[in-house]
């Protein structure tokens, strides 16, 4: 169910989600509702990456997994794909200082090499220049689709099989998990909390496997209006849930 008023809540700081991803839709809808065109709405949702980035680090999140280009996106008119892959560039070079400041690492994960040489390099020097900080991981995902994910994933494992490293038999939830994109996130991999701007009730190709058992918080929003304070709303709501990982907290109930 969606949820768009964000009032301030309180929440339990021992119970703050160690990884939340965010799926960052309605920048091109956030600008046609103000008659400004699709690019205006990318800008300002880059920018509000900044200001919930600093919201989720201070409140002591560990991860924060970000959807800012999917593999389908290169589908959408060349004028925009290439605004898109030019974000990046003008982010880093931008918020580099605060993100060392707020002793943020960064990572990006996709498929890389496909992307042009500028937001290559952009995306490697600020994981390089921010490899050293021990604060919470924002996590891009970049030229990334969950199915093209879990593809790569077989592949590597049949690699793996093929030159003798492992045995068919042996791979289970753990291989698999480590073969993914998200491996070097180790334990913190799954996202506790999953959240989708704009309205929309649809994953969009992203985590298909990490999200097996995550929270998910659809919010009305459009992602440049997705606030702090919304974002406290988020976690509230995921606060107020029980997580049960298909179990039960009652373990003497009785089933007829």
């Amino acid at each position: 169910m969606a949820t768009s008023k964000a009032s301030k809540v309180k929440l339990d700081p021992a119970r703050i989600p160690a990884h939340i991803a965010i799926i960052m839709d309605g920048n091109g809808r956030w600008a046609k509702r103000r008659f400004l065109p699709r690019v205006a709405g990318h800008k300002q949702g880059m920018q509000n990456v900044k200001t919930i980035t600093k919201a989720a680090s201070r409140l002591g999140v560990k991860v924060l997994t970000l959807y800012a280009f999917s593999t389908e996106n290169w589908k959408r008119p060349g004028s925009e794909v290439n605004y898109l892959m030019r974000l990046p560039v003008d982010f880093f070079n931008d918020f580099m200082p605060d993100l060392i400041k707020e002793n943020v690492k960064v990572e990006v994960m996709g498929e890389l090499d496909d992307l042009p040489p500028q937001t290559r390099q952009a995306s490697e020097k600020a994981m390089a220049d921010t490899a050293n900080n021990t604060g919470m991981i924002l996590n891009f995902a970049l030229n990334y689709g969950g199915r093209d994910e879990l593809v790569h994933a077989a592949q590597k494992l049949a690699k793996q099989v093929q030159e003798g490293e492992l045995s068919p038999n042996d791979i289970d939830d753990r291989h698999f998990a480590n073969a993914l994109m998200t491996g070097f996130l180790g334990d913190l991999a799954d996202p506790d909390l999953l959240i989708r701007t704009s309205g929309e009730l649809r994953i969009s190709n992203f985590l298909l496997w990490q999200i097996a058992y995550s929270e998910l918080v659809f919010v009305d929003d459009y992602w440049p209006d997705f606030s702090p304070a919304a974002l406290e709303a988020a976690i509230a709501e995921y606060q107020a849930r029980d997580r049960r990982f298909g179990g039960l907290k009652n373990k003497t109930a009785i089933f007829w």
